[in-house]
């Protein structure tokens, strides 16, 4: 097996794909404009079809549109021809996908689809191919050749095709105004939900797993609480719940290393005045990035003036699945 060879292949695959993609970008005009308008008035839901390799690109298509605020789904044109067609209705847009542009399974139903006045928007590599001219609009997505060196394969042009599809489902999104909240509605699931959907107040804890002494606890007991906690801190309030500080391992190492009675002292005599907190409306995730960032593994989540309602460690937010 020569390496080199290897090697080489995949570099002019991706140099290949990388040209036909600049050379795509040339081509977001006008006519891409229309596209964006006639998915944007849409009153139904927009269909996504195609055979083959080209059928694959379609899914990912439709998924990418449902995802980010356009409502879309796939439908393969072999089983619309036998019955799916009804699931077409006439104030859907239907985008069809065939490099060729003369795919006989979607040949043999677009007319049909016409008929019922859906507007169509094909993504074709031959701009006067039966399915270009069949169209309201015809996204041009046509490579000088394919990235395999038999220039057979679908490559670059799937390529084109799928990064056509995501500038469709981009610029809608910006169109809609789809936000980050709009985002992890739709994505409920798997750790990116979680990243955009958790906050603070679903996992922290509360009530008495909350480790909080008062300011004239004497170390020893505070340091129960500490270990009886498991957050490696503990938190010094008045007895309205208000937060004066936090008693961590490192307050005790530089107790220790400043000859203190450990015995005789009261917590808020060597404790951090105030130190990091958070709010429960906060994402897990902002939470993380804070914990990582000032390298500490638990912190005080409190509400207005100041007062505690909760505790929130670094082992929670891992065993959330924000990461």
């Amino acid at each position: 097996m020569n390496l080199e060879k290897i090697r080489a292949a995949g570099r002019a695959v991706v140099d290949t794909e990388a040209q036909a993609l600049t050379a795509l970008a040339e081509r977001i005009d006008g006519t891409f404009d229309e596209a964006c308008s006639t998915l944007l008035s849409c009153q139904g839901r927009i269909i996504v079809s195609g055979m083959g390799k080209s059928g694959h690109i379609a899914g990912k298509i439709a998924a990418t549109l449902a995802s980010t605020g356009s409502p879309a789904f796939f439908v393969h044109p072999g089983e619309a021809s036998h019955g799916d067609l009804g699931m077409i209705k006439p104030e859907d847009v239907v985008i069809a996908i065939s490099n060729s542009g003369n795919s006989p399974e979607l040949l043999l139903i677009l007319p049909m689809i016409k008929r019922m006045g859906v507007p169509l928007i094909t993504l074709t590599g031959k701009p006067d191919s039966p399915m270009a001219k069949l169209a309201t609009i015809n996204l041009d997505v046509s490579v000088d050749r394919e990235a395999c060196p038999l220039n057979l394969a679908p490559t670059a042009s799937t390529t084109t095709t799928l990064a056509m599809g995501d500038a469709l489902a981009i610029a809608l999104l910006e169109a809609r105004g789809f936000s980050m909240d709009d985002f992890a509605a739709s994505h409920p699931g798997g750790s990116l939900g979680r990243r955009l959907l958790l906050r603070v107040d679903d996992i922290m804890a509360t009530d008495t797993a909350v480790p909080i002494v008062a300011p004239d606890t004497l170390l020893p007991d505070a340091l129960m609480t500490m270990t009886q906690s498991g957050f490696g801190m503990t938190m010094i309030a008045d007895h309205d719940k208000r937060l004066l500080g936090v008693f961590t391992d490192g307050d005790l190492r530089r107790a220790i290393d400043q000859r203190v009675e450990l015995t005789q002292t009261p917590v808020s005599n060597v404790m951090t005045v105030g130190g990091k907190t958070i709010t429960p409306d906060t994402l897990a995730s902002d939470a993380l990035d804070m914990m990582e960032h000032h390298k500490i593994n638990a912190l005080p989540v409190i509400v207005d003036n100041n007062r505690i309602c909760g505790a929130l460690k670094m082992h929670d937010l891992l065993a959330s699945g924000v990461v």
